[in-house]
C-alpha cells in the first residue's frame, strides 16, 4: 500500500510539473515586443515559426471537416487569352441550380513557393458547402517566372471563363462574387475594378481577407510594427514580392496593384474586409475600406484582435478563424440574396476572443496543443 502511495505521488508531482512547464511555456510564448498574444495564438504561432508545423500541414484527422456529400470536387484547366491553361479547382453542389459563384484567389506573395490552390483548399472546400455555391479556386501565374500584369489578367480571363462556362457546374452567371486572402484579396479587388472597368461581368460582392491593397511607399504604422515575419507576413517578404511581382516603379501605380491608390472607386460591389490586429496588412485593408465607402460602395468591415495575418487557414482550431470565416459565408449569402443595396455607409465591428465557456475552452484547448508541442519538440 505504501509503495502505491508513493507512485501516485511521483505520478502527481510529475503531472503538476508538467503541466506547470506547459504554463509557463505558452506565458512565455505570449509576450511579445508588439503586445501580450492570446495563448491559442501565441500557440500556433510558436509552432509555424519554429516548424512544428508548416501552413501545408494537414492538421489532425479529429480536426478535419470531411467536403460534406452534398457538394462535388473537379480539378480544371481554364485556358487565359494568352492561350495557356491555368489550374484551377471547383466545388459545387450536388442540388439543382442556378447556384451560385464565387471566384477564389488564394493567397501567397505573388511568389512561387508561397501559396496556391492547395494550400487554401480547406477555405475552398468549406466556402462551397456552407454557403452552397460553385467556388472556383484560380491557380494564377506567379513570379518571379511571370510579372505583373499576368496574375491579374489569369484571375480575369477565369472570372471570364466561369462566366462563360457557368452552365458546367449548374452556376449562376448573374449571382457571382470575388473572394481572396492577403494578394488573393488584392487579385479579387482588381478583378473587380478590370470588370467595372472593361464591361465585364457583374459582381455582386466582394470579400477580402487581410488583402494586400497598395505597392506604394505609405506611412503605414502596421507594416512597421509587425515588418520582423513572425506574425506569418515580413516587411523582406512585401519587399520580395515588389522586386519580383511588380520591377517596374509604374506598376505600382496601377490601381489593379494598388487599388487603395485608385482614383475612381465608385460603382463597385458590396465589400466585406477582414483585418487582424497583428498583421502588417492591417492599416492597409482599414484604409481600404474607408476609401470604398467614401465613394458610396457598402462596406462591412471586421477587425479581429489577439490574431496574426492567415488566420481564418487556422479555422479549425482558431475560434476566432471560424468566426471569420463564417462572416464570410454569411456575406456571400446576403450579397446573393441581394441584401446589401440597403447599407450606404461603412460599418465597423470589432471582433474579440471569445468569454465565458467558449473562451475557457479555447484556453484549454490551447494548453493541450502546447503540451502536444512540446512533446513534439522533446522527440526531435
Amino acid at each position: 500500500m505504501k509503495v502505491l502511495k508513493r507512485i501516485l505521488a511521483y505520478l502527481a508531482a510529475l503531472f503538476l510539473i508538467c503541466t506547470s512547464y506547459v504554463i509557463l511555456s505558452v506565458h512565455y510564448w505570449s509576450i511579445t515586443d508588439e503586445g501580450r498574444l492570446p495563448p491559442k495564438t501565441a500557440v500556433i504561432l510558436h509552432a509555424v515559426n519554429n516548424n512544428i508545423i508548416t501552413s501545408d500541414m494537414k492538421p489532425p484527422k479529429f480536426l478535419i471537416q470531411p467536403r460534406p456529400a452534398t457538394i462535388a470536387r473537379e480539378d480544371i484547366q481554364i485556358t487565359v487569352a494568352d492561350g495557356v491553361q491555368i489550374p484551377g479547382r471547383v466545388y459545387y453542389p450536388k442540388k439543382e441550380g442556378p447556384n451560385p459563384i464565387i471566384m477564389y484567389y488564394h493567397g501567397g506573395a505573388f511568389q512561387e513557393g508561397y501559396g496556391n490552390i492547395e494550400t487554401h483548399d480547406n477555405i475552398v472546400r468549406v466556402l462551397s458547402a456552407r454557403t452552397q455555391s460553385v467556388v472556383i479556386a484560380v491557380g494564377y501565374r506567379v513570379a518571379p517566372q511571370y510579372v505583373f500584369p499576368t496574375a491579374v489578367e489569369d484571375s480575369y480571363d477565369a472570372l471570364l471563363w466561369a462566366y462563360e462556362n457557368a452552365t458546367e457546374f449548374n452556376g449562376d452567371p448573374s449571382r457571382i462574387a470575388v473572394a481572396g486572402d492577403s494578394a488573393g484579396g488584392n487579385l479579387a479587388t482588381a478583378v473587380t475594378l478590370m470588370s467595372r472597368d472593361f464591361g465585364g461581368p457583374a459582381i455582386v460582392g466582394q470579400a477580402l481577407l487581410y488583402p494586400l491593397t497598395t505597392f506604394q511607399d505609405m506611412p503605414l504604422q502596421s507594416r512597421i510594427i509587425y515588418d520582423s515575419g513572425y506574425y506569418l507576413l515580413s516587411r523582406s517578404v512585401m519587399y520580395r514580392t515588389r522586386e519580383l511581382y511588380t520591377p517596374k516603379e509604374e506598376m505600382w501605380l496601377s490601381p489593379y496593384t494598388s487599388p487603395l491608390n485608385a482614383e475612381n472607386l465608385e460603382d463597385l460591389p458590396a465589400t466585406l474586409i477582414i483585418t487582424a490586429e497583428f498583421d502588417p496588412l492591417r492599416d492597409e485593408g482599414e484604409q481600404y475600406g474607408v476609401r470604398l465607402a467614401e465613394s458610396g460602395v457598402p462596406v462591412t468591415h471586421l477587425h479581429y484582435e489577439g490574431v496574426m495575418h492567415g488566420f481564418i487557414s487556422f479555422y479549425e482550431v482558431m475560434n476566432l478563424g471560424n468566426h471569420g470565416l463564417g462572416e464570410t459565408v454569411s456575406f456571400l449569402k446576403s450579397v446573393f440574396a441581394n441584401e446589401h443595396i440597403a447599407q450606404t455607409a461603412l460599418e465597423k465591428t470589432i471582433v474579440r476572443n471569445p468569454r465565458g465557456k467558449e473562451g475557457i475552452r479555447e484556453y484549454l484547448e490551447a494548453y493541450a496543443m502546447a503540451a502536444f508541442l512540446l512533446y513534439q519538440e522533446v522527440r526531435r
